[in-house]
């Protein structure tokens, strides 16, 4: 008999619940509004249905706000979302992301979607928007090199301002692999760092056609781009994400080469207007120097008197000046006469004459003490020396006493101290003497 695995009720819905997410990841579905409710928790739950079957649908509360109508039961509607499992109650439903009355059409409703996403993300705000250079050095054309766009782009730019190069880099703007070729020509442009703007063209079409330019990640991409981006996508009827997250959009790629190449005639108009301008304004402010220079002129009169008068000073100055220096020049002599009669009288010489005597004489005085110190301790070593011998032990010896010792060195001062038969030592003032110990008595 085969075992089988027993499921509780909650693991089997949980595992039906991941096969359907996984599998419905998105599904946009049509049909008919019924048994419409809104309770406390502001959330709608409905019913979609057509002629022979439905589904239940909730649309919570924040998915609420991209409404561009109000729900009504019996309104045909497109909704697009995910399909999951309640598990409470076993029944499979539609979690509806966006909603839009029936006709808008799939890409309608995502173009709707995505576009209220990035514009809550502030993609689309004006002041993320930068401006685009005046005099670009390079541009940066991402485009199809087959399509008309590019023509029309080239023809403009040529006539404005020829000298400005355009870089071309191709890619698909339609069908599968149009979506990685932009994203990747964009980052290549941002990567190198030669451009100074990005030009994003392609011609016009159904919005099928253009739908590589309302990708998320497209629009992305333009945000992320640190070189200003200018969309020239269709013509001037269409509309895409790429336009709205773009910090410029053209109507049609003649537009956009008119916006980023500056019109050479005009520049040069400006040009001339602007030297006009300086030259006058320079013209302007030499005449009120020369008027204020007149004007000073009469108040100063003839600058040849005031030399005179300066000329007059430098002379009393310098006269000064030198009666001063020569004066200095006195005292620092007189003053240099009296160090030298000083430093005569205190010449090295003398000094060292002096200093010899003063040591000759205090090596005698040291030689005497030294002598009369060592007469002093010879004579109290002397002293010393006879008052060591009085109390020597030998002196003691050598008057007729001795010292008696055991064989292990220790003195005997008393006959209770040894044993009969023992050997004891005597120490003489000269010489010694092995003993046997034969009697002993009391002292």
């Amino acid at each position: 008999m085969i075992s089988e695995q027993i499921q509780t009720v909650s693991e089997l819905t949980q595992s039906i619940r991941g096969v359907l997410e996984v599998s419905f990841p998105f599904v946009t579905v049509a049909g008919e509004i019924s048994n419409l409710r809104c309770p406390y928790s502001g959330h709608l739950y409905f019913t979609l249905k057509d002629e022979t079957a439905q589904i239940k649908a909730v649309l919570f509360k924040p998915q609420q706000r991209y409404l561009a109508c109000t729900p009504t039961d019996g309104m045909e509607v497109v909704c697009r979302g995910r399909v999951s499992l309640y598990e409470a109650r076993g029944e499979y439903q539609l979690i509806v992301d966006v909603l839009a009355t029936k006709g808008a059409g799939a890409l309608q409703l995502a173009f709707d979607l995505l576009k209220r996403k990035l514009a809550d993300e502030g993609l689309f705000a004006e002041e993320r928007k930068r401006p685009l250079p005046l005099l670009p050095e390079r541009i940066a054309l991402i485009t199809s090199p087959s399509g008309a766009a590019v023509h029309d782009f080239l023809a403009m730019a040529e006539k404005r301002c020829a000298a400005i190069p355009v870089e071309i880099f191709p890619v698909r703007v339609q069908g599968a692999g149009a979506m990685e070729d932009i994203i990747e020509a964009i980052a290549l442009c941002n990567e190198r760092g030669q451009n100074d703007v990005i030009v994003l063209c392609r011609g016009g079409g159904s919005l099928e056609d253009l739908w590589t330019f309302n990708e998320e990640r497209v629009a992305r991409a333009i945000a992320d781009s640190h070189i200003p981006v200018v969309s020239a996508i269709g013509h001037e009827v269409d509309f895409t994400i790429a336009d709205l997250v773009a910090d410029f959009r053209a109507p049609t790629p003649t537009a956009a080469a008119e916006a980023v190449v500056p019109n050479r005639d005009q520049l040069h108009a400006q040009l001339h207007n602007l030297s006009t301008r300086l030259t006058r304004t320079v013209m302007d402010q030499l005449a009120i120097f020369r008027r204020t220079i007149e004007a000073h002129k009469k108040i100063l009169g003839d600058p040849t008197s005031l030399l005179d008068q300066f000329r007059l000073k430098t002379d009393h100055a310098l006269a000064s000046l030198q009666f001063a220096f020569s004066r200095t020049i006195h005292q620092r002599q007189l003053a240099l006469a009296r160090l030298s009669h000083i430093l005569a009288s205190h010449t090295p010489e003398q000094r060292l004459e002096y200093q010899r005597r003063r040591i000759h004489e205090l090596r005698r005085r040291l030689i005497q003490a030294m002598s009369r110190q060592q007469e002093r301790k010879q004579a109290a070593f002397a002293r010393n020396a006879a008052l060591l011998h009085a109390i020597s032990p030998l002196a003691v010896l050598g008057r007729g006493y001795s010292i008696v010792q055991q064989k292990n060195g220790d003195i005997i001062r008393n006959y209770a101290e040894v044993q009969l038969g023992e050997n004891i030592s005597i120490t003489l003032a000269q010489g010694g003497i092995d003993c046997e110990v034969k009697k002993t008595w009391p002292g």
